[in-house]
């Protein structure tokens, strides 16, 4: 009797090293983007009421942002 050995590597993320190593990637890419709106956000309070309507803003849309 022959015995047949394969070794199987998930792809995309299957195994639960794959699923680990995505989840803490996407929390690091949610914690970067919310730094660079609060960085956006920061720098647009502190521009003048026209500077802001130059670039058609106001006052209100920041904290939409």
């Amino acid at each position: 009797m022959a015995a047949f050995e394969t070794t199987y590597i998930p792809v995309n993320g299957a195994s639960f090293g794959g699923r680990l190593s995505n989840t803490i990637r996407s929390y690091f890419a949610a914690v970067a983007a919310w730094n660079d709106a609060r960085s956006n956000r920061n720098a647009l309070s502190k521009l003048t009421d026209r500077e802001l309507d130059d670039i058609g803003l106001c006052r209100a849309d920041i904290e939409a942002m």
